[in-house]
């Protein structure tokens, strides 16, 4: 069974998952930890639960995202994953984050560039990839078609999706990602978003301002 835990971390309210199988084989998506006090948050979950962290990924490589992934990679000493095509995105963040007031942030290598038809496996777990830009150009939600769980990152939110006016956005791509690879998942799928509370697809198909079906 997948265990996922949610940490809510900085300024804008980023979603943060801890996600682990029964055996505590663990996997850290978007950290957004930023202060000392959340990267200690983290640790102290981990420690709490007696997880063994195995991987650390990206949806993709937006700064509130990527805070925190240097910061786990070295911690736990694992190797660090994203889309290949948002790997631009990523590196982009040092250049304007103390724009947004983070002058501490230190960049990360990623260690593998992920391409359409990986998967990501750890423990028990294994996580398909579904490529769905629009809020970023290599942006990328993850999903166990078993236990019909999707992290989809900053593309779709409960009543909401993301903006398509940051660099590389893309409003009609974002639309299209949105109805072609996640509104075609089972109806009780669900989301676990990069900002807010979970969902469902079939809430959002029905409900959604933006692109209900």
């Amino acid at each position: 069974m997948i265990h996922i835990k949610t940490l809510t971390f900085n300024p804008l309210q980023e979603n943060t998952y801890v996600v682990y199988d029964d055996e505590g084989a663990c996997m850290i998506v978007d950290p957004g930890c930023y202060e000392l006090s959340e990267q200690q948050e983290l640790v102290d979950y981990i420690k709490k639960n007696n997880l063994s962290v195995q991987l650390l990924v990206n949806t993709h490589g937006h700064i509130d995202h990527v805070l925190g992934n240097y910061f786990v990679k070295e911690t736990f000493k694992v190797p660090f994953e994203i889309f290949h095509l948002d790997l631009p995105t990523l590196q982009s963040v040092g250049a304007y984050a103390p724009n947004y007031g983070f002058n501490k942030y230190t960049p990360a290598t990623p260690d593998r560039l992920l391409k359409l038809g990986d998967k990501i496996v750890v423990g028990t777990m294994e996580f398909d990839i579904l490529f769905v830009p629009g809020h970023a150009p290599g942006h990328i939600a993850f999903i166990n078609k078993e236990e019909k769980i999707c992290l989809s990152g900053d593309v779709l939110f409960r009543s909401s999706i993301g903006r398509a006016d940051l660099p590389g956005g893309n409003y009609d791509t974002l639309i299209k990602s949105i109805h072609e690879q996640l509104f075609v998942l089972p109806d009780d799928t669900v989301v676990f978003p990069g900002h807010g509370p979970t969902t469902t697809i079939k809430f959002e198909k029905k409900n959604n301002p933006f692109c209900a079906i």
